[in-house]
């Protein structure tokens, strides 16, 4: 099932990565280019709950869509990030916070699943969460600027960010407890 319509859309968030990194190098005015980026990333990012919903609705699920589909959203996310801190728009520490959990996560459940125990590090609501106030954060911190005469979307992306890093970090600790009896069999 590689060329399903959900697969397809999860295919895009790849794509959307060079599109929204180049928004950035075409000269266009900075306001002209934090919208087009912020409407990108919101279009882009919706895709993954629509392609979601499609594969289940369609009844086209794959295990390749459902390697697939994580992966996207972490190119995407990864991206975006590196983006806003060569912005000066979101802090490094942050940016290595959330790049270095999903290597890590990505890691560990590729580990267990190859010993039999990928049930363990299955995803959790804590995890849904994170990645929820992190697609939240990058728009705010991508379109930089007041949002209906009334939000500072700097101010409030800076502080979702911030969040998500916390939610990052507890969600890591969340998984890494629960491999924790595997990884203590496979150790000792």
């Amino acid at each position: 099932m590689f060329f399903t319509i959900p697969t397809l859309l999860t295919w895009t968030r790849i794509v959307a990565i060079p599109l929204i990194v180049g928004v950035f190098y075409l000269g266009l005015e900075p306001r002209t280019q934090n919208l087009v980026a912020t409407v990108m990333f919101v279009v882009f990012a919706l895709t993954d709950w629509l392609d979601g919903y499609l594969a289940r609705r369609l009844n086209q699920t794959s295990s390749f869509g459902a390697f697939l589909d994580p992966v996207a959203d972490k190119f995407l996310v990864c991206a975006s990030l590196l983006v806003l801190v060569h912005l000066g728009r979101a802090d490094v520490f942050v940016g290595l916070i959330i790049i270095g959990r999903e290597i890590a996560i990505s890691a560990l459940r590729e580990w267990m699943a190859q010993i039999g125990a990928s049930r363990s590090v299955a995803v959790h609501m804590i995890g849904k969460l994170k990645t929820t106030v992190q697609m939240v954060a990058i728009p705010f911190l991508l379109f930089d600027g007041v949002l209906f005469g009334l939000i500072d979307t700097s101010v409030w992306g800076t502080g979702l960010i911030w969040l998500a890093a916390v939610l990052t970090v507890w969600s890591m600790v969340y998984y890494l407890r629960k491999a924790l009896p595997e990884i203590r069999k496979r150790v000792t």
